[in-house]
């Protein structure tokens, strides 16, 4: 198996040191569910890590958003896609990769405590979290990068309790999934077609998603499909969907500390100068000058 020697290119990470987890972990709240490394790896060639029984001291939370890869626990290996997540359960050897010619995006979450078990029971084979109406996969992303972003702030008690809470109702919308996805506020009326598939594009908001999967989801051919869309909202599909990614951009800009290339990265641009220049096309300015720009 090839193993990559460096980073992945957009990638970011925390690994809390070994000292403030073991303080974490006696505390109160800490003691019941801590995290001690989280991070996000996009197209991740060559990933690779394997352990033995004594090496995995925590569990681990996989959630594989675009790609394939696969694990293997207990004899038994299992392919990852797209849309599916996994836990590996702590003391137990395992081994995970990225496919070689699909390579996966994954978040990922190292984590431990009294309550962890609870929520990793059952998920030691691929889950399927599939995008639909109601399936709030921007929400729970969103909530992974509020957990992200307050540690990297730093390691203070109040970071820590917020990243912690964050945690157990992060863990807790996969672990109950239906009721995660029931206990949106309900719609009075049905989505019309055109705002299905504005859902569709910000559930998979970090993709690269062509005409044809639009298309394909809305079950119309590609050419009625952008006639009514370019009807309805004055922008062909396409268009839509980079304003989306650019305004979701626009949010990372102004509320992390990312930097613009893992920014860049992380909604499917592979060329940080593509990016710009889109950005540029869209917002009237570069990422970096609309960084510095005040708002508010």
């Amino acid at each position: 198996m090839a193993k990559i020697k460096s980073g992945f290119k957009g990638e970011r990470a925390i690994v809390l040191p070994s000292a403030v987890v073991d303080s974490i972990a006696q505390d109160v709240l800490g003691k019941e569910l801590h995290i001690t490394d989280i991070g996000y790896y996009p197209q991740a060639s060559y990933h690779y890590r394997e352990r033995t029984k004594e090496e995995a001291e925590q569990f681990i939370l996989i959630y594989c958003v675009e790609g394939h890869g696969w694990f293997s626990i207990n004899g038994n290996k299992y392919s990852v896609q797209s849309n599916q997540f996994f836990i590996l359960p702590k003391n137990t050897a395992h081994s995970y990769g990225s496919d070689l010619k699909d390579p996966w995006t994954i978040y990922w979450i190292h984590f431990n405590g009294e309550k962890a078990s609870f929520f990793a029971n059952g998920f030691d084979k691929p889950t399927n979290i599939t995008p639909n109406s109601d399936s709030r996969i921007e929400e729970r992303l969103r909530l992974f990068e509020e957990i992200f972003y307050t540690l990297s702030r730093g390691y203070s008690k109040n970071n820590f309790y917020y990243a912690i809470t964050s945690l157990f109702y992060f863990l807790g919308s996969m672990k109950f999934l239906g009721e995660y996805r029931e206990s949106a506020q309900p719609q009075n009326k049905q989505m019309d077609i055109i705002e299905d598939i504005i859902h569709y594009m910000r559930e998979n908001i970090e993709k690269k998603i062509t005409l044809s999967d639009l298309a394909t989801h809305a079950g119309l051919s590609s050419s009625h499909l952008s006639s009514i869309f370019q009807k309805k909202t004055g922008y062909s599909p396409l268009r839509y969907f980079t304003h989306l990614r650019i305004q979701e951009a626009c949010h990372y800009l102004d509320f992390t500390d990312m930097k613009i290339n893992q920014i860049c990265h992380k909604f499917g641009f592979e060329d940080a100068f593509y990016f710009t220049r889109i950005f540029t096309q869209v917002m009237g300015m570069s990422p970096s000058k609309y960084r510095e720009q005040k708002k508010g």
